[in-house]
Parts: structure tokens; C-alpha cells; sequence
């Protein structure tokens, strides 16, 4: 069920996006503190390439991002990004350890790589919020109800309407 709700997620996104003119996606939005839609988009593609990319090495640090300004400043590019990512999405599992940084101390976590998928699952929804926010000003723009809302809050809806 984990692959199938990223992919969900990844393909609303592309549909956002396929709405957007360029000044749309690059634009500064103050909803979203100036940064721009092209850049929470860009943030998330680059934490799933990150985990994909550190894979074969058994340690992820999502501090490794490349920040490549292509993707916030092209929505096709980005597309075609995201497209590459649900093209990789693995069905094993593998152990993992997740490495950061904090105050110039090294910590090290053990993880897996499924638990990696569904963190980049939440932190996706996260961004999906903002950018929801931002798009509403737009009338032209279709955005799923659910778009940016997360998994478990959309269950717990579902009961609640029965």
C-alpha cells in the first residue's frame, strides 16, 4: 500500500503542476514565505532522489540534496524528475542508517528503506499543504480536496461521515 499511496501523492502533484504557467511555479509567494511553489516542488523531488541515490550505500543524509535550480524554475523538468522517481520506487526493503549533522555532532539512526518511503510520503504531503495554499489564489487551478492532506486525516474523515 506504500507505493501505491506515493505514487497518489507524486501524480497529484504532476497534475498541480500541469496547471501552472511559468511565473506560477517560479514566482515568490508570500503564503509560502517568498519561496516559491517551484521550490517546495524541488524540495521534495530531491529528498526521494536523495534516499534513491544513497540506497547502495546504506547511509542516507538528506542534507546531501543537490539544490539543483532546474527543478524549481522548469515544471517540465521537475515532471520529468518526479516521473524518474516513482520509475525507481523499489518493493524490498533494506536496512539502512540515516545520518545527520546536528551542531557539528554526527548521529546515526537505524532505519529501513520502507521507513524512508513513508517519511518522504509525510514530508511530500507536508509540502503538498503549502503549496495548496499558495494555489488557491489561483482560479484557474484544480486542486484535489484531499491534495496536501494527509493519509490518516482523510480516513479518519471518511468514518467520521459514516
Amino acid at each position: 500500500m506504500l507505493l501505491p499511496s506515493i505514487n497518489k501523492s507524486l501524480n497529484e502533484l504532476v497534475n498541480l503542476l500541469r496547471q501552472l504557467s511559468k511565473d506560477d511555479f517560479t514566482n515568490p509567494c508570500p503564503e509560502l514565505s517568498y519561496a516559491s511553489i517551484g521550490e517546495h516542488c524541488r524540495h521534495i523531488i530531491e529528498m526521494f532522489q536523495c534516499l534513491e541515490n544513497q540506497l547502495d550505500s546504506g547511509i542516507i543524509n538528506y542534507d546531501h540534496r543537490e539544490r539543483n535550480q532546474w527543478i524549481q524554475t522548469d515544471v517540465e523538468y521537475a515532471i520529468k524528475q518526479i516521473e524518474a522517481i516513482q520509475n525507481g520506487l523499489r518493493n524490498e526493503n533494506k536496512n539502512l542508517e540515516l545520518q545527520q549533522f546536528i551542531e557539528g555532532e554526527e548521529i546515526r539512526i537505524q532505519s529501513n528503506y520502507f521507513r524512508e518511503l513513508l517519511y518522504n510520503l509525510e514530508h511530500c504531503i507536508h509540502h503538498q499543504a503549502f503549496i495548496k495554499v499558495a494555489v488557491l489564489k489561483f482560479e484557474n487551478i484544480n486542486v484535489d480536496a484531499n491534495f496536501g492532506v494527509a493519509r490518516s486525516t482523510i480516513e479518519f474523515r471518511k468514518k467520521c461521515v459514516q
